[in-house]
């Protein structure tokens, strides 16, 4: 019975505060006794035992209550600390014998859970189009294992674009060829609260240990750790001393390593060392491939649901944010298709997803494209719509152009008044200029792509 409502209390905790905060400070507690009103929890660490207590005290008592275990005190309590086995923190061998497996916890005592790979994000399931194809293939040659030319391989780019579903296919891909290889996949996040947790525990020294003798570091959403100085401290020597032993290090992001506020120079030099790549947003080909895989295996799911053509190339056209939105669109239309017992035609794509459709379809005006070069490129809004030639302000106004051709609807003799009434040939030269100089200067794309993350965001 004890049992049953913890797993009750644990079932809610996990709807109520998400998974990621679920996997973090739920997941290693264990329920000890409950009796006389009084529940004596073990966590692996006191530091752990009093923020679970701060934090979700009051209401991991109401959920006690409600599963008919009255509760009217916590009492946290830490086990004798013992050295956490690094197989513990590392991805298990995809088919490792169950006849060896031991009937107690797969998990020791103290060891908290690493962060879990969908089985959905694999290489086969990802869909590969002209903006992530490097991605991909660099992804790809990482999971082959071995030794690769570029250290770490860096993937960045916005939300929705593949960034962790290559993480996740990279540690599937590798567990698969060797499984016996230690392939450490976590957040930023989790590895800054274990390196406070250890620093809490005075057991810093395992720490290093542990995650200095991992044959693959992955940690995604590197960010997070930026201004914070004693993880990126520690980051950074655990960084060299993984290289050092020609070990491989996957970072991914949500922008270039140059791009992230308060990291770090020296972290920011070691990132721009190996491959840098950059997940670009998505094109009408590579939303139309998606669309088509995750409607081959809806159209299984759901059996005798028909779909009417021009469908999938509406959604691909109209939904450009991103990939999570598109396939959220999808899901929808399928399961209201199902529900309503009628066939997915444009009119019901329509009204179904009348709000998905709305929100697409902000529209970029041309003074918010010049406004946001302007702040990009640090001169004045005026100098923009100027008559100033000097490069300095030549070369942002031509980003601004070239922007406005491809974000508006607007002519070109229509954008050529808004830049201080030039004449239409001036913008195609503009224009022409920009898509030319992008075929060889790498940091002109980065900077298109940002400001048209930043204008389509």
């Amino acid at each position: 019975m004890t049992e049953d409502s913890w797993g009750q209390v644990r079932d809610e905790l996990l709807k109520s505060i998400g998974k990621n905060n679920f996997l973090t400070w739920i997941e290693p507690l264990k329920l000890a006794e409950l009796k006389e009103g009084i529940a004596r929890i073990e966590a692996p660490t006191s530091f752990l035992g009093e923020w679970v207590s701060r934090n979700f005290g009051d209401q991991i008592r109401q959920l006690f209550k409600k599963a008919g275990q009255p509760v009217d005190r916590l009492e946290f309590y830490t086990p004798k600390s013992r050295p956490v086995p690094l197989k513990d923190l590392t991805e298990r061998p995809a088919k490792a014998p169950k006849a060896k497996a031991e009937p107690a916890r797969e998990k020791e005592e103290g060891s908290l859970p690493g962060a879990p790979l969908d089985s959905r994000f694999t290489f086969d399931s990802f869909v590969v189009g002209k903006p992530n194809e490097l991605a991909h293939a660099a992804a790809r040659r990482v999971a082959e294992g071995g030794q690769v030319t570029f250290n770490p391989l860096f993937l960045y780019g916005g939300v929705g674009l593949g960034k962790t579903h290559l993480m996740h296919a990279i540690a599937h891909e590798l567990r698969t060829r060797q499984p016996n290889l230690r392939v450490l996949y976590l957040s930023a996040e989790q590895f800054m609260y274990r390196f406070v947790q250890a620093l809490r525990d005075k057991e810093i020294m395992g720490f290093k240990e542990i995650f200095r003798s991992v044959d693959v570091l992955m940690v995604d959403d590197v960010q997070f750790i930026a201004g914070k100085d004693s993880t990126q401290e520690e980051f950074f020597h655990t960084f060299n001393a993984l290289v050092d032993q020609h070990k491989q290090i996957v970072i991914s992001a949500d922008r270039a390593p140059g791009e992230i506020k308060d990291l770090e120079e020296r972290i920011r030099s070691r990132l721009q060392c190996g491959l840098v790549v950059d997940l670009h947003p998505t094109d009408y080909e590579l939303r139309l491939g998606i669309l088509q895989q995750k409607a081959d295996f809806y159209k299984n799911q759901y059996q005798g649901l028909r779909l009417a053509d021009g469908v999938l190339e509406f959604l691909a056209h109209r939904i450009t944010t991103n990939v999570r939105v598109l396939e959220g669109a999808l899901t929808r239309l399928f399961a209201f298709a199902s529900l309503v017992g009628r066939e997915i035609t444009l009119d019901l794509a329509q009204d179904c997803l009348a709000d998905i459709l709305r929100a697409s379809d902000r529209k970029v005006s041309i003074e918010e494209i010049q406004r946001k070069v302007s702040e990009h490129y640090s001169i004045r809004l005026s100098d923009m719509i100027g008559p100033k030639r000097n490069r300095t302000i030549a070369r942002p106004r031509q980003v601004a152009m070239y922007l406005c051709k491809q974000l508006t609807s607007r002519s070109l003799p229509e954008i050529g008044r808004r830049f201080g009434g030039r004449d239409h040939t001036t913008i195609m030269h503009g224009i022409r200029k920009i898509e030319e100089l992008m075929q060889s200067d790498a940091q002109l794309r980065e900077d298109l792509d940002l400001l048209r993350r930043l204008l389509e965001g």
